[in-house]
């Protein structure tokens, strides 16, 4: 049963590898195809020079992006049939002479670590060199050095917390184990969700409520309109980082805010940024975070039930090379070898809830053009493809796959259509 395992396992990565990797190959081919001609549909609002920049983002990222994927997979080879994971396994039980909660939080250390070292060169040429070459970035090292600092702290002060506490359930309450940790996982993702505004983002940007004006009275006239109740409405500096712009609303109940990058109210006129508002509260409107946290529970209780399933079979463990029998058993490496093997096997569902994201999105979109101005939103979106380099041309199959949302030309011409 561990040889077949083990079988099934590299074939379907080397499948998936060879799938990304060509489906990369079609995205680099087709952007490089259009690259000399703007788009009819766009041709009155974008310039060649325009275009041409995004085609050239697009693809320097997907070539970084090859690099990357191919390298997490050696990495998840080097950490299985290579071994490491085992020696980190085994070295770890030497130090704390088995495999208790203290082998738990450092075996997930060490990966964690690895990764990074593995991650942090592909980032920072991201940062400072992709990103830069483009004339997007505009992190200083002092400030990425600073938010890794921020993200190690939450990590430590939140996450071993709650990885200690999955490790005690796994261990504690029986073979049902997997419904304590999908309750205790879904509390916490939704007490995240609930402190996050107000907790955590602050510690990484300046939130600074948005000025009277013209816009926030449109806005405030909007949200009467849309039946929104929110915190307040806020600014975020998300200049001192990047050039590109967005706007989002987290929390929910009373912890709702509405965020805007300063980057985009620079970009938009006022009712461009009241339709993308709009647009935001169409998802608001249409329960989309909820429909989506309920995709994720379910997901996530299916997920767990298989891990279930699978954390006292041997084979498990020796079809992935990291111990023999019951040796190489213990909840940690369960739940470690789970989370690295996971995304081989859940690939091909990839296009599914690509598919769900997309109909969120043309649903907001038809939201935003009955409360809003559907043509103040394509304005909008196009001046945002535009300063935000984002390529008009993408394959269609790339796009059915990794695209959360519909490529320009669809979703300008739907919105043309819920316009009428």
């Amino acid at each position: 049963m561990a040889e077949l395992f083990s079988l099934v396992f590299l074939t379907l990565l080397a499948l998936t590898t060879g799938m990304r990797v060509w489906l990369a190959l079609r995205q680099l081919r087709h952007v490089a195809a259009h690259r000399a001609t703007v788009p009819a549909e766009f041709s009155d609002r974008i310039d060649l020079a325009d275009h041409q920049k995004a085609a050239d983002y697009s693809r320097a990222r997907i070539r970084l992006g090859i690099i990357e994927l191919t390298v997490d997979a050696a990495l998840l080879l080097l950490f299985t049939f290579g071994g490491l994971l085992f020696a980190f396994d085994q070295f770890w039980r030497d130090i704390f002479a088995g495999a208790g909660s203290a082998h738990g939080l450092a075996l997930f250390a060490s990966v964690g670590v690895a990764g990074f070292c593995v991650s942090l060169p592909f980032s920072l040429y991201r940062t400072f060199t992709l990103e830069a070459r483009f004339g997007f970035n505009k992190m200083t090292a002092r400030l990425y050095i600073a938010d890794l600092f921020k993200q190690l702290l939450l990590t430590v002060l939140i996450g071993a917390p709650l990885l200690l506490a999955v490790l005690w359930l796994m261990g504690a309450m029986g073979e049902h184990w997997w419904l304590y940790v999908w309750a205790a996982w879904l509390g916490f993702n939704l007490l995240v969700l609930l402190l996050y505004p107000t907790f955590i983002a602050p510690l990484f940007n300046k939130f600074t409520p948005l000025a009277d004006g013209e816009m926030k009275t449109r806005i405030e006239a909007l949200l009467a309109r849309c039946g929104f109740a929110s915190s307040g409405l806020f600014v975020m500096d998300g200049s001192k980082r990047s050039a590109h712009g967005n706007a989002y609303f987290t929390g929910f109940g009373r912890a709702k805010r509405i965020v805007f990058f300063d980057t985009l109210l620079d970009k938009l006129a006022p009712g461009e940024v009241e339709a993308v508002l709009a647009h935001e509260l169409g998802h608001f409107r249409h329960r989309h975070v909820w429909k989506r946290i309920a995709v994720m529970a379910a997901l996530s209780l299916a997920l767990l039930w298989l891990l279930g399933q699978v954390i006292d079979q041997t084979w498990f463990y020796e079809g992935l090379n990291v111990g023999t029998g019951e040796t190489a058993q213990n909840t940690a490496m369960a739940l470690i070898l789970f989370s690295l093997v996971l995304p081989v096997f859940a690939f091909p569902f990839a296009p599914l809830m690509s598919w769900l994201s997309r109909r969120h999105e043309f649903e907001a979109d038809a939201y935003a053009a009955k409360q809003a101005n559907g043509n103040e939103l394509i304005a909008a979106l196009v001046k945002l493809y535009r300063d935000n380099a984002a390529t008009l041309t993408p394959d269609p199959l790339f796009s059915l796959f990794y695209d959360s949302h519909p490529p320009a030309s669809q979703r300008i011409a739907h919105l043309r259509t819920v316009s009428l």
